[in-house]
């Protein structure tokens, strides 16, 4: 179930943290690996560790916000690969951070238009090649934020309680094509993205205290969490909202 050899997968965001440990992950299991970012130099590196373990990977850069880069991301790996089977929505942005009435009209756009409308836009653009091919599974990066509310990043789990939504909505239009979708929501990650959370000692005692495992997340958790709703581990499993977070929200 997680021999991934003859299969490809898009990482987006795949230049580091979460999305840097799920394409060296799904390489390690034998899947041709598209590693996506903004900047092709951002991207060689993962490439080339890849390589470097026997691995089959290569670099596509896109903006996610750009529409024809997106559909470039997908030309580009069918022309090179000539099938995609695995679609991880991983990149997304939080350019600010504060209460909702400090956040203007056009950073709530921003984060919505990137974080929301570029992950349906990629998913339009990729499943109809799914369903020719028989079938696929899709996993779009939600999170914890978007399960609460949060005086901090409220905009930003705004978005990712709709890309929850867009995975279950999805599920249901492409179940009938063979194609699975879910959403993966992290907790605290050890990432650049989240640096400001557990850099501070403070912060960083105040997470690890009210979560059940007394730890906050590494990459390579939410790694296997994908590789699981990505494969036939998960066969029977669409639509659904996948928590990965230690048990916080439990608390």
């Amino acid at each position: 179930m997680l021999d991934l050899n003859g299969k490809t997968a898009i990482v987006t965001g795949s230049s580091r943290g979460i999305g840097r440990a799920i394409a060296e992950l799904f390489a390690r299991c034998g899947a041709n690996v598209v590693v996506s970012s903004r900047t092709m130099e951002a991207c060689t590196p993962v490439v080339e560790s890849i390589a470097a373990q026997g691995g089959e990977a290569m670099a596509i850069p896109c903006h996610i916000g750009h529409k024809q880069e997106l559909q470039a991301l997908v030309e580009k790996t069918i022309a090179a690969y000539g099938q995609i089977d695995m679609l991880i929505c991983n990149a997304a942005i939080n350019p600010v951070y504060g209460p909702m009435s400090e956040t203007s009209d056009e950073v709530f756009d921003k984060i919505m238009g990137t974080n929301v409308r570029s992950t349906l836009n990629l998913c339009n653009m990729v499943l109809p090649i799914m369903a020719a091919q028989g079938g696929g599974t899709v996993v779009i990066m939600s999170s914890i934020a978007g399960m609460r509310g949060n005086i901090s990043i409220g905009a930003y789990g705004i978005s990712k309680a709709a890309e929850a939504a867009l995975a279950r909505n999805l599920a249901v239009e492409w179940g009938p094509d063979n194609i699975r979708i879910n959403a993966l929501a992290p907790g605290l990650v050890k990432t650049d993205f989240a640096r400001a959370l557990w850099e501070d000692p403070v912060r960083l005692e105040r997470a690890e205290n009210r979560t059940p495992l007394r730890r906050i997340g590494t990459p390579e958790d939410i790694a296997g969490t994908a590789l699981f709703l990505a494969t036939e581990l998960s066969s029977y499993i669409t639509g659904q909202t996948i928590v990965a977070d230690g048990g916080e929200t439990i608390t």
